[in-house]
């Protein structure tokens, strides 16, 4: 590159990191360190703090329990409409988030598809718990999914045969080698999607509502202090900065890992 060119791509990139990095720092530079340690304390922080933290947990953990079995069969078996369901788990990267949230109501409120035959039942899905963490795996169990395929789809198939002359059992095969040499791609998605459900936001609450100390997750509560503590709001964005900063570091990390082998 002539010296224009290459002063056009370090004006270029300049302006981009510029424009990511300033928000961020602004956050940081809100607040004094005073209020930073008032506020940080505070149960209006602790209480969604813990929540996020809780509820994100169970959300990751359920996807983890049900979604491998079915990234290992879309990655390693081939059968008529796996295109279609490959597909069909993606979709909730793609839909606004107040989609998702109308999709979850309409199926699951009181008189919804399925909510209609839970009332009769006595339970009531939207307010609780439940629905934040039921919100949080619709949005966040495509990152998840996408990781763990890709980490199935990378064992080598010579590999698996090889553990298959050991044992006949399938099952053994797949806890004993397959899903140990895909741990790292698994594991990248699990914190792909703890960090994806502790930053959930629309249809958390759009289904579960924003009742502090019962559904008001960190966002939720950010969401409410703009309007009467800023400072508030900001700490908890700080929060949520430093978490999906430590996520994205320990993601890389366990990608180049994957790299190397």
């Amino acid at each position: 590159m002539n010296k224009l060119q290459t002063l056009l791509v370090a004006v270029s990139c300049a302006a981009f990191l510029l424009f990511i990095s300033i928000p961020v720092a602004a956050v940081f530079l809100y607040v004094t360190p005073g209020e930073l340690a008032a506020t940080v304390t505070s149960d209006a922080v602790l209480t969604p703090l813990k929540l996020s933290l809780l509820t994100a947990t169970i959300s990751a953990t359920v996807v983890l329990v049900f979604a491998t079995p079915l990234s290992y069969i879309l990655a390693r078996k081939k059968f008529s409409g796996r295109w279609f369901l490959d597909t069909l788990v993606d979709v909730p990267i793609v839909l606004p988030p107040a989609v998702a949230g109308l999709a979850l109501l309409l199926a699951f409120a009181p008189k919804g598809l399925v909510g209609q035959y839970l009332l009769s039942r006595g339970i009531v899905l939207p307010g609780s718990l439940v629905a934040v963490v039921m919100a949080e795996i619709f949005v966040a169990s495509p990152f998840y999914f996408r990781s763990s395929k890709t980490a199935f789809e990378a064992v080598n198939q010579r590999i698996i045969d090889s553990g298959r002359i050991l044992t006949k059992s399938d099952s053994r095969v797949f806890l004993r080698v397959t899903l140990p040499l895909a741990g790292r791609g698994i594991l990248a998605g699990f914190i792909m999607c703890w960090a994806r459900s502790l930053g959930e936001f629309g249809a958390t609450l759009l289904f579960a509502g924003n009742l502090p100390g019962v559904t008001q997750t960190m966002p939720l509560a950010i969401y409410i202090a703009m309007e009467s503590n800023l400072v508030e709001a900001d700490v908890l964005s700080a929060i949520l900065i430093l978490f999906s900063f430590a996520v994205l570091v320990a993601f890389k990390l366990l990608g180049g890992w994957n790299r190397s082998d």
